[in-house]
């Protein structure tokens, strides 16, 4: 056979992969016309857990989402109920006939196309319930006290372990079923224990059947991605080291491949990830996927994607879904989101986190290109000027388009009628609106009927005359990430927000964020300088040359020159003034051979990608 010269292959290949990523669209029907922006858009509860610390916030973690009988429904941790959706767009809260008086954290919820079963996370046996009719709220006890787990030890006593014992639990369950009828049970959360499975018996209430199986355990030191603390730094926020922790597992079954999904390294810092092992039985032996993880979302506005669920919508479009981390008022003050994602025909699974906070399109047919499912609606108010009616203390306007979900601009009360004016510089078209509330010494602990949020969003094109493009409609609920995608494009230099009512003590908001275009050119396309794997195998230092008049950069990266599945955005003033700005990154998996490139954005667009190059 003829010698291969990979240094030309290398290149002839990414020659192609950079044609195909970056060549112009073709005119095409878009995807859907109802769109969605990540936080989306529920009424997340105020948590009781610190009540009597006093500290208050919203929150919404470990989401659970199936779809039962065309309409879906999410689980996550401490609502005191669940949501349903007919088109994931809009999201309608459902309080339940019977619930866990300790709350529900973590659930697992799985429709078997008859009926729609969700477990609490459990360290004891406890319930699991079950709906013949999830819509109406009627659950009923499939199970009120679950069977012991063979070989579980008491709370206090895991380090007293023998072999063939388990720690307490199932913590962090996942229901599965599979095409034969029999069902599965997996389970684990911890940076000691690993990822628990176990067969379980749907004619005598899910008893047990055998012993749980030990599958698999975290491997930070040949998984970059695994690395707990801010990029993989290994630290807490204290500074301290810290061992990485294994949690929030779920199935999908996808090609007679079992993906058994988890959490990881922690959900406390941005690269809170989704990762994936993969096996052709349901206990496995499961394999590490190398082109892990499946979803990952280090920047932007939204940070951290772990802990989720995978769920086909009625098109045969795959999702996954997460947990973004805020985190200023307690360590676990979290939102949820949503990703689009893939199966290849190879295996290979990957959500899309590219432009993951802004507006997306929810598809209204299959669709295999992600990238299709961005609207192309820019973000126009980063780092725009900004006016507000009162300001208490050092919260100032101007942190409402920082994209900085730790920072927020707080009214001086929230009586009705404070306003917040955005000067976008000039007259731009505007497409959606999200408005991110923040929770300063809220002082709620539960959900109450003045809980609500009520205001309105109005336009200018000199600042002066005003005319209303958007409002929160009946029936009242709380929208603590508030999107709007406007009936029509709307031109207009400002735009300014118009207090109604919320449910905390202060009127705070983290983030106006405007969508849409500048109506100038999009950035010119950045050229990558270098792209360096480091001595630790881990890591990879990429700098590419300052694109002027770029907003921001997409650092994107995957296994393959025409598969570049991670993105991490960064804005160009986070990176300094450098002519080369570059960044780390740390998630690479050892063994595993990446390619890179670059592209820019600013207000009118993206640019053209740059040369995919390998990562040496």
């Amino acid at each position: 056979m003829p010698t291969i010269d990979r240094t030309k292959q290398g290149a002839m290949l990414g020659a192609l992969a950079t044609a195909m990523l970056s060549a112009p669209a073709l005119a095409a029907p878009t995807p859907g016309t109802r769109t969605y922006a990540n936080p989306i858009d529920i009424d997340y509860r105020y948590n009781w857990e610190q009540q009597n610390d006093g500290i208050s916030y919203r929150t919404g973690a470990d989401p659970a989402v199936v779809n039962h009988k065309g309409r879906f429904y999410l689980f996550e941790t401490l609502a005191d109920g669940y949501w349903m959706s007919d088109d994931l767009a809009s999201w309608t809260f459902v309080k339940p006939s019977i619930w866990r008086a300790r709350g529900v954290v973590a659930p697992a919820a799985w429709s078997d196309g008859e009926r729609l079963y969700m477990m609490p996370a459990l360290d004891q046996p406890g319930p699991i319930y079950v709906s013949d009719h999830p819509e109406t709220g009627q659950l009923d006890y499939f199970q009120r006290r679950t069977f012991d787990l063979p070989g579980m030890v008491r709370s206090g006593d895991e380090d007293k372990m023998k072999p063939g014992q388990v720690p307490p639990g199932p913590w962090d369950p996942a229901l599965f079923k599979d095409d034969d009828g029999r069902w599965y049970l997996y389970w684990g959360s911890s940076n000691v224990f690993p990822v628990y499975g176990i067969e379980i018996d749907p004619r005598n209430r899910f008893n047990y059947i055998g012993k749980p199986q030990p599958i698999f355990t975290l491997h930070p030191e040949t998984h970059g991605w695994e690395r707990f603390g801010k990029d993989h730094s290994g630290l807490l926020a204290t500074g301290q080291p810290t061992k990485p922790y294994v949690e929030g597992a779920w199935m999908t079954k996808v090609g007679g491949r079992y993906y058994l999904q988890y959490g990881a390294p922690g959900t406390e810092f941005n690269v809170y990830a989704n990762g994936t092992y993969v096996a052709d039985k349901p206990l496995g032996e499961y394999k590490y996927a190398p082109w892990n993880p499946v979803s990952y979302k280090p920047g932007g506005f939204v940070i951290g994607a772990g802990h989720g669920s995978t769920f086909a919508d009625n098109h045969g479009n795959w999702w996954n879904t997460g947990t973004p981390w805020i985190g200023y008022n307690w360590t676990f003050e979290r939102r949820v989101a949503m990703f689009p994602t893939r199966f290849y025909p190879d295996g290979q699974m990957a959500a899309s986190s590219r432009f993951g906070d802004f507006p997306h399109y929810i598809p209204d047919k299959k669709v295999d290109d992600l990238d299709s499912l961005f609207t192309g609606w820019m973000l126009l108010s980063y780092r725009k000027p900004v006016t507000a009616s009162s300001t208490m203390g050092e919260f100032a306007p101007s942190r409402v388009t920082d994209e900085n979900y730790q920072s927020f601009w707080v009214a001086t009360d929230a009586d009705p009628s404070k306003t917040l004016t955005v000067d976008l510089g000039s007259r731009q078209t505007i497409r959606a609106v999200q408005v991110d509330f923040a929770d300063y010494k809220a002082g709620r602990f539960g959900d109450a009927p003045d809980i609500y949020t009520e205001f309105r969003l109005e336009a200018s094109d000199d600042g002066q005359a005003w005319r209303e493009i958007a409002r929160t409609e009946p029936p009242r609920r709380d929208r603590p990430n508030a999107y709007f995608q406007l009936p029509q494009p709307v031109q207009a230099r400002f735009v300014r927000y118009v207090h109604g009512h919320i449910g905390g003590a202060h009127l705070a908001i983290a983030e106006l964020r405007i969508f849409g275009s500048a109506g100038g050119a999009a950035p010119a396309r950045p050229a990558l300088l270098r792209q360096q794997r480091d001595a630790d195998a881990r890591d990879a230092h990429i700098a590419w040359r300052a694109v002027p008049g770029a907003t921001g950069y997409n650092v994107r990266w995957g296994v393959r020159p025409d598969r570049l599945t991670f993105t991490y955005q960064k804005f160009a003033d986070q990176l300094g003034d450098a002519a080369q700005p570059s960044l780390d990154i740390r998630a690479l998996n050892a063994g595993v051979n990446y390619w890179v490139a670059v592209e820019a954005f600013n207000a009118s667009g993206v640019s053209k990608l740059s040369a995919v190059k390998p990562i040496r």
